[in-house]
């Protein structure tokens, strides 16, 4: 594993166990009919999904027959995930691998991928470029789609961001302007934690990650309202925690980047 993301490794497997807890998990299954609705996948198809946590999203559509892998950075959200995949009698349907998404590369390739709830976009390390590291995993998600496979992504927006921002913490190092980064101890995030470990976070505007994924040959659907248990085909408001794109690859790029 990378250093730059070991602060990130360590926070989750810390965060593990109080994950699915969290009020953002409770509209799994919400989350999983709009999946369907809108990326449209065929019976049986192969499904990618980036920094899979604890496999709500993995085990969901597992259960309703889709060949599943699971990419993440914690092996403590793998470790619960594969639980529950037992649990629900699809473990021989999901495969977890432990990867950073930056560095992640497939055999296989998706008719879907998934990259939601900040599992790996939006996620620094310390000496991360704010800009290459979630270019990298863009670019490692399309490789793994095949022609005209379908993209859902959350972001954070950075116009929350930028509104909750002070001067004071601009000043104490909180929130980096130029880089639209918000730096917190790991301990503001979970009572216990590390309070050496420093985690930022990236938040984009909508021009931004649309001109993003272009730049590495997706097709845009659109952005939208995306923070969790709110998903819609609706304009994002300026206090959306988060923004979600929906987009796929072109049917007729059957070449490898």
């Amino acid at each position: 594993m990378d250093r730059p993301m070991r602060e990130w490794q360590t926070f989750f497997d810390a965060y593990a166990p109080r994950y699915d807890a969290e009020v953002f998990t409770k509209n799994t299954d919400a989350e999983i009919e709009f999946i369907l609705e809108h990326l449209r996948p065929s019976a049986g198809c192969r499904v990618l999904d980036v920094g899979c946590g604890t496999g709500r999203h993995s085990v969901a559509l597992a259960r309703r027959g889709f060949q599943v892998t699971g990419v993440d950075l914690s092996r403590g959200m793998l470790a619960l995930a594969e639980q529950r995949a037992q649990t629900a009698s699809v473990a021989v349907t999901v495969e977890w691998l432990h990867s950073d998404a930056a560095a992640f590369k497939s055999p296989n390739t998706f008719e879907i991928a998934l990259c939601l709830c900040e599992g790996a976009m939006c996620l620094l390390g310390a000496d991360d470029d704010p800009l290459e590291r979630d270019v990298t995993i863009l670019r490692n998600v399309y490789d793994a789609l095949q022609p005209g496979g379908r993209f859902i992504l959350n972001v954070l927006n950075a116009y929350r961001m930028i509104r909750a921002a002070t001067d004071e913490g601009v000043a104490a190092g909180r929130f980096d302007v130029l880089n639209v980064t918000e730096i917190s101890d790991a301990v503001e995030l979970l009572p216990g934690a590390d309070p050496a470990h420093r985690l930022r976070e990236r938040g984009y505007t909508p021009p931004e990650i649309r001109r993003m994924l272009a730049a590495v040959g997706f097709e845009l659907t659109g952005v939208y309202g995306g923070t969790a248990g709110d998903w819609g085909l609706r304009p994002p408001t300026l206090d959306e925690f988060e923004l979600m794109v929906l987009a796929h690859k072109p049917a007729g790029d059957g070449s490898d980047q």
